[in-house]
């Protein structure tokens, strides 16, 4: 049955730095449709006509496919990484997971309050792009984003404590599910609303640019912005991705396109479902990968975080994947078809990394059972961190919330106004 990912053709214009006559026009040819629902491939670009050498000095490099980079890495060495690092990949993806599944059980027993939006299925995403980032780096998440938090480094304990809402947690209790913000990790926080983390990431990743180039600093920091299929059809992706690409900034935007928004299928939504294909619109490689395999995640991110450290600017990444639960704790899921669901789950990308492993000889199952054990245990240990961790003082109320906030709320005493008996006097008529 063909679907709206199915392969086809098209001409794309991409205007280069110069007049109408140094437009050039480029074919963009897609690879053979998979058993995947889309492309593995990245596009291609080739051009319909010789460049001179200035405007082919003026180019930058696409990012290679991902068939390209696994096919060439294969034709010098079998194994796509090492022994270690896939043990690092494996004990990220499975502390993703084990995470995940207690908030689940936390949030049924009244630990968590509103919503919660856990990472079932998508651990490969996180896990391939954010493990080959440093420390000063950053990354720009979603709703979604307790899994993107401890990838970056955030221990468990202050990810579960700010879901308890304690005085423990990354954000003191303050932010909850949706708002996890690290300054020392440079996780530069969730958003509840689609679509805002990305203008905060295009100005990361600005200031990046502006310390490289205009103060001479030695900076070759990223960023990275996730978000969902959803938010694509939002004005402030397109904005950003033409900035992004105008001022060549440092910035990956990674599209975790489960495939649903909510309830609303991504392929009845969005006039054409190929979301890559909007990274060539603005002058930048657009790639797509199965999001569902760490290994071909982590190459594609690779090329494309090895671009922006060059300053070859940014690359748009659309990540196929699939959420193993409701879009929240409080969904459901009753829309999604039981046959599209167990098809995704018989390819869950920590087992299918378990199987590489294994396969190719690079651990034995023990070491992974071994690596599960201590992220239950390390998981365990965080909820009881959480819990018996204090709640935030009222003296914490305005906090983070006004620059100065005895100017709203406390008296120059140092008491809150509405501990005031007179401090509601005549509000009753208004």
């Amino acid at each position: 049955m063909a679907t709206a990912f199915a392969p086809t053709k098209l001409t794309a214009t991409l205007p280069l730095h110069g007049s109408q006559e140094n437009r050039l026009v480029l074919p963009i040819r897609l690879a053979p449709h998979s058993s995947f629902l889309g492309s593995t491939r990245s596009l291609t670009l080739h051009s319909s006509r010789r460049l001179n050498h200035a405007h082919a000095t003026r180019r930058s490099p696409p990012v290679v496919g991902v068939q390209e980079v696994v096919k060439e890495k294969k034709s010098i060495n079998s194994l796509l990484i090492t022994k270690e690092e896939g043990l690092v990949l494996y004990e990220d993806m499975i502390l993703g997971r084990s995470f995940e599944d207690m908030c689940a059980q936390m949030y049924y027993r009244g630990k968590m309050f509103g919503f919660v939006h856990l990472y079932n299925g998508q651990e490969a995403v996180s896990t391939g792009f954010i493990k080959l980032l440093t420390k000063s780096d950053s990354v720009v998440s979603t709703y979604r984003d307790h899994v993107h938090a401890l990838s970056k480094g955030v221990s468990a304990r202050a990810v579960m404590s700010e879901l308890f809402g304690k005085v423990t947690g990354c954000c003191r209790g303050q932010g909850g599910s949706m708002h996890m913000f690290s300054k020392e990790h440079n996780m530069l926080g969730g958003f509840a609303f689609i679509g805002e983390g990305i203008p905060v990431a295009t100005g990361a990743a600005f200031s990046s640019k502006y310390r490289r180039d205009v103060l001479k600093q030695d900076c070759e920091d990223v960023t990275v912005a996730f978000f969902g299929d959803g938010t694509c059809n939002n004005g402030q992706f397109y904005e950003c991705l033409n900035m992004a690409a105008l001022w060549k900034l440092p910035i990956i935007f990674v599209v975790e396109n489960n495939l649903w928004a909510i309830g609303m299928s991504h392929l009845r939504a969005t006039s054409d479902p190929e979301i890559w294909k909007k990274g060539p619109a603005f002058g930048m490689p657009g790639v797509h990968v199965d999001g569902m395999d760490v290994l071909k995640v982590r190459e594609v991110a690779k090329e494309a975080v090895t671009r922006a450290r060059r300053g070859e600017g940014p690359t748009l990444v659309e990540c196929e994947t699939y959420r193993f639960r409701g879009h929240s704790l409080a969904d459901p899921d009753e829309l999604r078809d039981a046959a599209e669901k167990a098809k995704y789950a018989a390819r869950d990308p920590i087992a299918a990394l378990k199987k590489y492993l294994i396969e190719n000889k690079l651990v034995k199952e023990a070491e992974l059972k071994s690596i599960e054990k201590k992220i239950d245990e390390l998981v365990e240990e965080a909820v009881e961190f959480a819990d018996a961790s204090p709640q935030p003082g009222r003296s914490q109320l305005l906090e983070n919330v006004f620059a100065d906030p005895k100017g709203f709320g406390i008296g120059p005493d140092g008491r809150y106004r509405c501990e005031d008996p007179k401090f509601t006097e005549g509000t009753a008529q208004v």
